[in-house]
């Protein structure tokens, strides 16, 4: 049995469910945030898709938990979740003139007092909103908004299950991590099919695997999974729908950090490995933001913007690397901060520049530049080196210069984990492929 049933609603009430930072549509057009004027809280809703951001404020007829979950939809309304004495009680707000308009969904009630009710990330699309709510033996995912009659079960689950990650363009898939028999496996949940549950991630019979993001497009896996270190729990990445290894690079292992991963680059068909990943590292110093690709195995560190929602932000299909903030001076912005290019690009600029060197053949076959003329030795019998010559390219294992927090990037090394090849990645039935075997290079 279910831990929670319908109920009927007429109105909203007030309540309180644990909850932080922002949440962002899946194209990236709004956000949502719970911001704080005075000592009262309240719905705001962020405009990202224009040519600058703005904010607009959503105060309901009385000031909200501070735990109240919000959650932007695609036509600009937001989505919000309130907890009473059991009850869940969503609704839809909007700008009205000049005060805001409140659309009634519906409630969830659960009959356990320690079940635990929470939104999913937002689906895609953005005309949909889910919630998981889990009980002490079973877990629901239930249709909050969007729906034709108010809140609905879609789906009951066997197990306690967290998390929640969007596998298709078309929220039909939905990863969630299940613990039963004391061990957590990532799980595939068939919405357009009653729920009906297959597996994703099993490393090892004893080890608890975890999946934490998810791109359709790519295939890109990002997992936490205490396979190699029982105990220890580590970031790893694998190919959805692909035979290929799961790995754990050591360069996404940071001493005395708390490592979490929070977007990846869209629009990579079949690349999974030149993918950007946006990391909020959590360290002694403070919280920064780290930015990884697989095929480089190195992470660069970049300072986080002042204000920032921590673990908020998404990817451009372009590269742009989009984070929310809010200060007194600016109370809605959109850094984009410089990201480092591809490290294969890097490559063929550094190709292009030894190209152009004079006396050095290109390689689309025109002629070489000229030479200049010798230049007359210099005082002591030696020569001036010819002005454009090539660097001395960093060892492997070398060290570029310190970064916030104390750590340095370490050099890439480019002959071990080598790229996951495009061919082999091309998506299959989930059901047909799960993730296997374990690789920690």
């Amino acid at each position: 049995m279910t831990a929670c049933a319908i109920e009927t609603s007429t109105g909203s009430e007030d309540g309180g469910t644990p909850r932080a930072g922002c949440a962002i549509t899946a194209d990236g057009a709004y956000a949502a945030r719970l911001a704080r004027s005075g000592g009262c809280w309240y719905p705001e809703r962020w405009t990202l898709d224009g040519p600058e951001p703005y904010a607009v404020p959503l105060p309901s007829h009385q000031p909200e938990e501070p735990g109240t979950e919000v959650q932007p939809m695609s036509d600009g309304r937001v989505l919000v979740h309130r907890t009473a004495a059991g009850r869940h009680v969503f609704a839809l707000l909007y700008p009205a003139g000049p005060g805001t308009g409140e659309l009634p969904l519906g409630a969830v009630a659960c009959a356990e007092e320690s079940a635990r009710l929470r939104l999913l990330p937002p689906a895609p699309g953005g005309t949909r909103a889910y919630a998981l709510a889990t009980g002490r033996h079973t877990t629901s995912v239930w249709l909050v908004a969007g729906g034709a009659d108010g809140p609905e079960r879609l789906a009951e689950i066997h197990g306690r299950c967290s998390g929640g990650v969007w596998l298709d363009h078309t929220g039909r898939m939905l990863a969630v991590n299940r613990e039963t028999g004391g061990h957590t496996k990532a799980v595939v949940v068939d919405l357009a099919r009653g729920g009906e549950v297959s597996p994703l991630l099993q490393i090892a019979p004893g080890s608890d695997d975890r999946v934490l993001l998810a791109d359709p497009d790519s295939g890109l896996l990002l997992i936490r999974s205490d396979a190699p270190s029982p105990g220890r729990p580590r970031l790893g990445w694998g190919v959805l729908g692909s035979t290929l290894p799961v790995r754990f690079p050591e360069c996404l292992l940071l001493p005395d950090c708390a490592v979490t991963p929070f977007a990846i680059q869209p629009g990579q068909a079949l690349t999974p490995e030149g993918c950007a990943v946006a990391l909020r590292i959590d360290g002694a110093f403070g919280s920064w933001v780290g930015v990884w690709r697989p095929a480089e195995r190195r992470v660069h560190h970049l300072p986080a913007p002042a204000g920032w929602l921590a673990g908020a932000g998404r990817w451009t299909a372009g590269g742009a690397l989009c984070l929310p903030y809010a200060t007194a001076a600016v109370p809605c912005g959109l850094a984009r901060p410089a990201v480092p290019a591809p490290w294969e690009d890097r490559a063929g600029d550094a190709g292009r520049a030894q190209d152009a060197r004079p006396g050095v053949p290109a390689r689309d076959g025109t002629e070489p530049a000229p030479a200049p003329a010798a230049s007359p030795p210099a005082p002591g019998g030696s020569a001036e080196a010819a002005p454009g010559g090539p660097s001395e390219p960093a060892s492997p294992g070398g060290y570029a210069e310190p970064v916030p927090g104390g750590y340095a990037e370490p050099v890439p090394d480019t002959e071990a984990d080598p790229p996951v090849s495009a061919a082999a990645t091309r998506p299959v039935p989930l059901q047909q492929a799960p993730l296997g075997r374990l690789v920690t290079k």
